[in-house]
């Protein structure tokens, strides 16, 4: 499935806890497997993925949503079926695969980038967490991995792009998820997962309205001037 020839709609995986089809937020266009638990179980009965879910739908109304259930209970994955979840993702033909988590065990980088070099040779393209703070997280800061940061100043509606000197495109969106009816901001959920999220839809939503994800990113960063980072290396910005 090469990347200059995306069908439209795109296809979506979210590798989270599930989502709910039916929460008012997402609403049609899921399909989805669990690598936890029963392999046709991959409703959400925590929220993180339901949440993440909606914050992609809001952008990309037109994207087919695939869930990917790698929770089950605790907001923990093994290696192995972290693996398995992007390659299944790759499997089932999705243009993007949301990752709002990470691991710091660097052990794991061999196996994170083979998985990241499959799924770029087959037009896959992964938008992970690359860092939270001071923590920097794998896959997200692998070069193929779209890397987000979670920006607090910027609306959630807009992503900013930067391109290090290693290759790496590193996005910079809001850690907000979508509004809740009734509930409010600073009681919601928040952080680099709904960063992720955020620009995983911005780009599902370029993309579906003409072109592919690697042409919305190359426009994403058309637009940015040119600066330094704080260690002196040239970016797009």
């Amino acid at each position: 499935m090469p990347s200059d020839a995306s069908p439209v709609p795109l296809r979506v995986a979210v590798v989270d806890s599930g989502i709910q089809p039916l929460h008012p937020h997402v609403g049609g266009a899921v399909e989805g497997l669990a690598l936890v638990g029963r392999p046709d179980d991959w409703r959400d009965r925590h929220g993180h993925g339901t949440a993440v879910a909606a914050a992609i739908r809001e952008k990309a109304p037109a994207a087919t949503l695939v869930a990917v259930k790698v929770f089950d209970g605790a907001l923990a994955v093994g290696i192995n079926t972290l693996v398995r979840a992007i390659d299944a993702a790759v499997d089932l033909g999705c243009h993007l695969i949301n990752l709002s988590l990470g691991t710091t065990r660097l052990e794991h980088a061999a196996r994170l980038h083979a998985a990241v070099e499959r799924a770029r040779a087959r037009g896959s393209v992964i938008v992970a967490a690359r860092t939270d703070g001071q923590q920097q997280f794998l896959p997200g800061s692998l070069p193929g991995v779209v890397g987000v940061v979670v920006d607090w100043s910027l609306p959630r509606e807009r992503v900013r792009a930067l391109r290090l000197a290693t290759g790496q495109i590193v996005c910079h969106a809001a850690g907000y998820p979508r509004p809740v009816d009734g509930v409010p901001q600073e009681r919601n959920l928040k952080g680099v997962s709904f960063a992720v999220a955020n620009t995983t839809g911005w780009l599902a939503g370029e993309a579906s309205r003409g072109g592919t994800v690697d042409s919305a990113l190359e426009r994403l960063l058309a637009v940015e001037r040119t600066t330094r980072d704080p260690v002196g290396s040239r970016v797009a910005w």
